[in-house]
């Protein structure tokens, strides 16, 4: 099990995420602290609202990255928690801190990185033109958005899109692959080699995607897509449910009422 440390800056709805996904026994952990340097940041009453203590101080009133990052160090610690989680932490973390969690500090970004790292990934998306965007959950090193990628999920970027209607779509990816991420963490099912992490085999056959196969039979996910890519949409307002999506062995991969989607590796239980 994991005892993680959540840090936001802002709203939070990762944090809400995961905490859904504890409470739903999807993801084998625990919320032992959510920590911000926004004290007005909406995340802290979610947090509270579940009973999960808080941490939320402005780094403004500390002399250096290093003096706020050694406050956050001593309370984590104080938390018993072993892995930290950032979700939409809007600071970059100082070497002291990353060096204190090795392999066990994971980040979420809203781009397929090395594209659009940094904070205005979505306004540098659009500006570049590119068809494609997306989320990546990645482990943390020293550099900004740099770490050895875990999952990635990728979304088109219509020819109309505002920055809001993307992020709509790259938003509802985030609150499954992190979760996903997380538990493969708790499972101890990643291994770091160089820039790549793989990802082994779940034991006694628990990783099974529950997503549903594809096909070519009638009422099969392969021809709801294919009918779906046909018309060119999903009706407004239809979600993601198993008879939306299809599974490979390379990627998960749907259709809901934000458009189509795909993520690598599969998923399995989000």
């Amino acid at each position: 099990m994991l005892h993680i440390a959540a840090l936001a800056s802002g709203n939070g709805t990762n944090v809400s995420a995961i905490l859904r996904a504890v409470e739903e026994g999807r993801l084998d952990a625990r919320v032992v602290m959510v920590l911000s340097n926004n004290p007005e940041a909406g995340v802290l009453e979610r947090a509270r609202a579940r009973g999960v203590p808080v941490w939320a101080h402005s780094h403004r009133k500390f002399a250096s990255r290093e003096d706020f990052d050694r406050a956050m160090l001593e309370a984590i610690s104080e938390s018993g928690a072993d892995t930290v989680a950032l979700a939409g932490y809007m600071r970059i973390l100082s070497p002291l801190f990353v060096r204190a969690f090795p392999g066990r500090v994971l980040n979420i970004h809203p781009a397929v990185l090395p594209s659009f790292p940094g904070a205005r990934a979505g306004t540098d998306a659009l500006a570049y033109g590119v068809r494609f965007s997306g989320v990546t959950v990645h482990f943390v090193d020293e550099i900004m958005d740099n770490g050895p990628v875990i999952i990635q999920a990728a979304v088109p970027v219509g020819q109309d899109d505002t920055e809001e209607a993307l992020m709509r779509r790259i938003h509802a990816l985030e609150h499954r692959v992190y979760p996903q991420a997380l538990q493969w963490l708790a499972e101890d099912r990643l291994r770091v080699e160089g820039r790549r992490v793989r990802l082994l085999p779940a034991p006694d056959g628990k990783g099974t995607i529950r997503t549903a196969s594809v096909s070519a039979g009638a009422g099969s996910a392969g021809e709801f897509l294919a009918q779906k890519g046909r018309e060119g949409r999903i009706p407004e307002g239809e979600g993601e449910s198993p008879e939306h999506a299809g599974a490979h062995a390379l990627a998960s991969f749907g259709v809901n009422g934000r458009g189509p989607w795909m993520v690598s590796p599969p998923l399995e239980e989000f």
